[in-house]
């Protein structure tokens, strides 16, 4: 019987200090997180240190690496045999990576992607993987693509005014869950552009799901929110007196799809008229297709701008090291929440009396199953639209030739089951983390009850796994496939759910048949370059090329 995931022992993980030499390394090679003018001329001011002083913070930090090896030994001589070999190799890499990783600051610094930068990618070292494994831990060729957010001189003569706007004010109420309301919050930047409109911070509503009541700034961090699109729209914290009204129009009949035109139309004369506007119901309302420039901001805002609330930022960089120092490691986002399964309409496939109780449920709450409500489970299931449940996640990391002894990081909420959800995944991979057991006592006791900053901390140590695979499509896979296209095209497998399902329930398909053509069928969809371009469905924040990202060397990256 597997343990539930919030107590879940992992010897990959035992509790004991962390390495001196991790601590040791990060002081000297990790870089500033602001690169400010005053810093860059302070550091074009610096002495060059000696080669002889490198040479004692290299012994020194051999040294620190032995005594820690020593110590942990003696105490986790237990759990020691369960060790992964990547743990070996993690030191001989540790400087060449975090080097690369300095490379990509600098590039990354240069284009203005601030807000989240992952940690290098760590696969493919070791000399006793097979073949299928290191293939699996390959990154995809990103082709020489990287951002570029080149605003046109009539964009930038609009936003130059634009951010001088004192008169007209969007107040816009966001909803759902993180993912949900970043897309909502990138909307919003857009829409107070075409209505050339001061933006007050977004309104959080709180989740009728989860019951978070969380501000933006307790989930984002403000003041680099409004300096990071400063040159965009004006950004203010709240409505000044003369705006006040007490009784206020709330527009949230938004249709789907709508157009800069038709948003100007609508409400740039009453905006004029009353000067302020409040919107509520944006998701997905604004069109995917607009013109460049606004695809750039949306890129601009999501990748740049929404960066996370400084504490929420420093737990999930801390989670993501504990993961990334003991060698590349899978991040799966998985759907099972029992919200999930009364949305899709979709069993769990636990058993008669999990899915009586989704059913019941379903039944009181008709308002939250999605659409195609004609079609039956098994039609749901094999068109794609249920999540993938732990087991068919299983075959799927194995058939891609993923490591028995990976180290995986299960992002998303309690699965609904408990520990029975996850137990075929848990036999085929025994090194299962989850925030609650990678987390030291104490650590996310802050985030009791608070969905969206958990969620964040899923996202950022997500990003910075070397392999990504969401369960579901969703907001979150989305947000996830752009940011890393974004940070350089981090390996990133969406599941091909059609195609794979009738396969796992053919009975003549062998294991190696089925692992053939599952490496097969994935090989293209794995966060290679994909164009948007002439596809209007797509979402730039989750297909950024090549609106916002171009080939290395044709464009200038400016801000």
């Amino acid at each position: 019987m597997a343990k539930s995931m919030r107590t879940l022992k992992n010897p990959f993980f035992a509790s004991h200090p962390p390495s001196p030499f991790l601590h040791f390394s990060l002081l000297f090679f990790t870089p500033p997180k602001k690169s400010s003018p005053r810093y860059l001329n302070h550091h074009r001011q610096t002495r060059c240190p000696p080669p002889q002083f490198f040479l004692l913070l290299i012994s020194l930090s051999l040294v620190f690496s032995g005594i820690s090896f020593l110590t942990t030994s003696s105490l986790d001589r237990a759990s020691s045999t369960c060790v992964s070999s990547s743990s070996t190799s993690s030191l001989k890499y540790f400087i060449s990576d975090v080097d690369d990783h300095h490379q990509m600051l600098t590039s990354l610094a240069v284009s203005g992607a601030s807000a989240l930068i992952p940690l290098p990618t760590r696969g493919g070292h070791s000399g006793n993987m097979t073949e299928e494994e290191r293939e699996f831990w390959m990154q995809p060729n990103g082709e020489g693509y990287k951002p570029c957010l080149d605003f046109s001189l009539d964009y930038r003569k609009k936003s130059f005014r634009v951010s001088k706007e004192k008169k007209r004010f969007l107040v816009v109420v966001v909803s759902g869950g993180l993912n949900q309301q970043r897309n909502q919050i990138v909307d919003a930047v857009v829409i107070a552009m075409i209505l050339e409109a001061v933006l007050v911070v977004p309104v959080l509503q709180v989740n009728r799901v989860w019951g978070d009541e969380s501000e933006f700034s307790d989930i984002f961090d403000v003041e680099h929110f409004k300096k990071t699109l400063r040159s965009d729209v004006r950004i203010v914290s709240s409505l000044p007196s003369t705006h006040l009204m007490s009784r206020q129009t709330i527009e949230n009949q938004i249709p789907w799809d709508v157009s800069p035109v038709w948003i100007r139309a609508k409400y740039f004369k009453q905006l004029n008229e009353e000067g302020l506007l409040v919107l509520k119901g944006l998701d997905s309302r604004l069109a995917k297709n607009l013109p460049p420039d606004l695809q750039k901001l949306r890129c601009k805002v999501a990748f740049n701008a929404l960066r996370f609330a400084a504490p929420i930022e420093d737990l999930g960089n801390k989670l993501a090291r504990r993961m990334w120092i003991e060698g590349p490691y899978i991040a799966l986002h998985l759907r099972l929440e029992k919200d999930v399964w009364v949305r899709t309409g979709c069993l769990t496939g636990l058993g008669s009396e999990f899915d009586r109780i989704i059913a019941e449920t379903r039944m009181t709450q008709p308002r939250y199953l999605t659409g195609r409500l004609n079609m039956t489970y098994t039609e749901r299931r094999l068109a794609g639209f249920c999540p993938l449940n732990a087991y068919e996640i299983a075959r799927l990391l194995k058939a891609l030739g993923a490591p028995r002894n990976a180290s995986i990081y299960i992002a998303g909420g309690e699965p609904f089951g408990g520990s029975r959800a996850l137990e075929p995944l848990a036999k085929e991979f025994s090194n299962l983390v989850t925030k609650e057991t990678l987390a030291h006592k104490g650590e996310l006791l802050p985030y009791t009850n608070r969905s969206s900053a958990l969620a964040a901390i899923d996202y950022i140590v997500s990003l910075s796994s070397d392999v990504f695979l969401p369960s579901h499509g969703g907001n979150m896979a989305k947000a996830m496939q752009g940011n890393r296209a974004y940070a350089g095209h981090r390996k990133f497998i969406m599941p091909n759910k059609r195609a794979m399902l009738p396969l796992m329930e053919n009975s003549s398909v062998s294991e190696s048949e089925f692992s053939f053509v599952i490496r097969k069928l994935h090989r293209k969809s794995q966060g290679h370059p994909e164009s948007r371009r002439g596809r209007r469905d797509r979402d730039v924040i989750a297909y950024p090329v090549p609106e916002c990202m171009c080939r290395h060397g044709k464009h200038r990256s400016v801000l």
